[in-house]
């Protein structure tokens, strides 16, 4: 089928077996590949030879066989907690809320694998797709065959060519149109209060991060914000919130953005109930509406009652909660596969791209205001790069956390690895520094009630946990940045990192960023052991050198494990008590490891319009000479602010 295959944009084809169906990921998205930096990339060879791809029908299934190198491990498949490496698995990748049965079923499940010899594939279908990674062995052959069955007439598949597995994922990021860019406070930390917490309560508490003097920059609310949360009615509580107004501008005087927790199935208490109704599918949830969101009216229905209720208040993101179903717990909060909807699609088309629509429709809000936004959700999919959103868990393991944020580093996706609660000083220092060093840094006290201060034994740690996520705003944000030009993911697992060795393969380590290595602790551990890429690698605070390319102990008592590879340049920030804005005057601490030159760009813009995608943006040089006798000599470009940070002064520190 070697001729079936058409060039997409440089490095990747697509070839459409059978007659797919018109409702897909791709096309409820509306995407916008980014051409600019696909063509920026070049070219590579088609990565295997596409006649061993081989396509047939049994029954009313489409089965696709594509080949697989011998040993070859398989990664991606989305946000999967249990393992990195899928080779020898049967992964069924259906949307659901309980990940912990090792089948594939996830909050986001994503058909998209990426071979450890450098390239991916992605099957584009809002139909469940089940893999047979080298699992499903024939009679004929050894079994090095990756088969894809799902139950659909058609579907078009892409291939994203590396040469390396990095470069075939930031193709995939770039024809999804590029990874987002979040605001500046949404990298700053979050704090969410109890459920049930009234606006007074809510304000005692943010203000207790002010009188204690902690960083935060979000503050989010739980279900008792509204009048109905179970369905919901997307409508205040009179009673708890007497003025949403009043209380919103008093928490954004006092420097907060305000986030609000919601789920899509409407309560017959909401006033926009009755248009929603015949929009809506057969099935219930909770016995509330499940909007047909493929649709523009109930778009616009919901748009406007969130634009007059929320957004006109100066409410700055949502946490989009429980739209990935629960059956494997028993509980059910999801529409059936053979449910309808007005739009024409069943149950388990709707539900594979359901978190899709919330996530794209409810970004759309703010764009259209000219408003960046960055929340959190249950459940997404393919082509999410764009979308401003991080997948949160109602999990609690923390080495399921690590795997997690490495395998959603695959597949355009973030997971935050919040803390919500412990049982010892020293547990509650580890979540918080892992949380500190996600996509998301957040206290989540919706239950527990917890507050960075509940351990006082061990306050210090958390604070600094804390204000090393501040320190690194300029590095994080300038990450972002590089998603949404390059393609490359800002937290990503070893195996996507050049010369990675033997550290390929661990799922309890990953990059933040370029030149970062973050290597968690857990509770009871003073020390771990690091599988180091080539190269030398430094601690990020002491610079302490130690030799790459095979593992190294670390001692780490009451810090996490960060380091930085051999030449690399880190801009830090101070640990402001909220993440600067526009114009402001921020220090700048640069950082040199190690004898060898660098060089690196610092990305600033305003941090919260989307003028940056019409070049209102600026990129920083850093760049570090080594010379005689290993003195070394920073140097700085900065250029005109285009409405962001004025940075000064600037100081130099070579480490190592």
């Amino acid at each position: 089928m070697a001729e079936a295959w058409s060039s997409v944009a440089p490095g990747i084809w697509s070839c459409v077996f059978g007659t797919p169906e018109s409702f897909t990921p791709r096309s409820v998205l509306q995407i916008e590949p980014s051409w600019d930096a696909l063509r920026r990339m070049g070219g590579t060879p088609f990565p295997f030879d596409a006649s061993f791809v081989h396509m047939e029908r049994v029954g009313t299934r489409l089965a696709l066989r594509l080949p697989l190198g011998p040993d070859e491990p398989v990664f991606g498949l989305g946000l999967q907690f249990l393992r990195l490496n899928h080779r020898g698995r049967t992964r069924y990748l259906r949307v659901n809320s309980d990940p912990l049965h090792d089948t594939g079923e996830t909050h986001a499940p994503v058909p998209f694998y990426v071979g450890g010899s450098g390239y991916a594939v992605l099957f584009d279908t809002a139909r469940i797709v089940t893999l047979h990674i080298a699992s499903a062995v024939r009679q004929s052959d050894a079994g090095h065959w990756v088969e894809a069955v799902l139950a659909a007439p058609g579907v078009e598949v892409f291939v994203f060519g590396g040469p390396t597995p990095l470069q075939a994922v930031q193709r995939y990021n770039l024809l999804s149109g590029g990874g987002f860019l979040p605001p500046r406070w949404g990298l700053g930390f979050w704090h969410r209060t109890p459920k049930d917490d009234s606006a007074d309560e809510v304000i005692r508490e943010a203000l207790e991060y002010r009188n204690r003097d902690f960083p935060c920059d979000v503050i989010g609310l739980e279900p008792g914000w509204q009048s109905a949360a179970y369905p919901c009615s997307f409508e205040w509580s009179r009673e708890r919130f007497p003025d949403p107004q009043a209380f919103v501008r008093f928490l954004q005087a006092a420097g907060f953005t305000v986030n609000l927790w919601e789920h899509p199935w409407v309560s017959r208490k909401a006033p926009i109930h009755a248009a929603l109704a015949p929009l809506s599918g057969s099935h219930t949830v909770w016995g509330g509406l499940a909007p047909d969101w493929s649709l523009p009216g109930p778009q616009a229905i919901i748009a406007q009652q969130h634009i007059h209720e929320h957004l006109n208040l100066g409410i700055g993101g949502y946490k989009l909660d429980e739209c990935d179903g629960g059956e494997l717990k028993g509980e059910g909060w999801m529409f059936p596969a053979h449910a309808t909807f007005p739009s024409g699609q069943d149950g388990e088309q709707m539900r594979q791209v359901y978190g899709l629509l919330l996530q794209k429709h409810t970004a759309e809000m703010f764009w259209r205001r000219n408003r960046r936004t960055y929340g959190l959700v249950r459940a997404s999919g393919a082509w999410a790069a764009p979308l401003p959103f991080a997948l949160y868990t109602d999990l609690y393991d923390p080495r399921q956390y690590v795997r997690a944020i490495c395998n959603a580093g695959f597949s355009g996706l973030l997971f935050t690895a919040e803390v919500r609660h412990a049982t010892t000083p020293q547990e509650w220092v580890r979540r918080t520094q892992l949380a500190c060093l996600s996509a998301v840094g957040m206290l989540d006290a919706w239950a527990s009630g917890t507050k960075p201060w509940t351990f006082p034994e061990v306050e210090p740690a958390f604070r600094q946990a804390v204000e090393l996520r501040m320190r690194l705003l300029p590095y994080l944000y300038t990450a972002f940045a590089r998603y949404h030009f390059d393609g490359i993911p800002p937290l990503r697992p070893m195996a996507l990192e050049p010369n990675a060795g033997a550290a390929r393969l661990a799922d309890d380590q990953y990059m933040l960023g370029p030149d970062l290595l973050v290597a968690p602790l857990f509770a009871g551990e003073t020390e771990r052991t690091v599988q180091l890429p080539a190269g030398y690698w430094y601690a990020f605070e002491t610079g302490v050198r130690y030799s790459g390319d095979h593992p190294v102990t670390i001692a780490a008592p009451d810090r996490a494990i960060l380091l930085a590879r051999e030449g690399a340049i880190i801009p830090l920030g101070p640990p402001l008590r909220r993440s600067p804005r526009a114009g402001d005057h921020v220090p700048l601490e640069i950082r040199h490891y190690g004898a060898t030159p660098g060089h690196t760009r610092l990305y600033d813009d305003d941090g919260e319009t989307l003028d940056f995608e019409r070049g209102a943006f600026r990129w920083i040089d850093l760049e570090v000479d080594v010379r005689g006798e290993g003195s070394r000599l920073g140097r700085i470009q900065q250029g005109p602010t285009v409405g962001g940070l004025v940075y000064e002064p600037i100081e130099w520190h070579f480490l190592g």
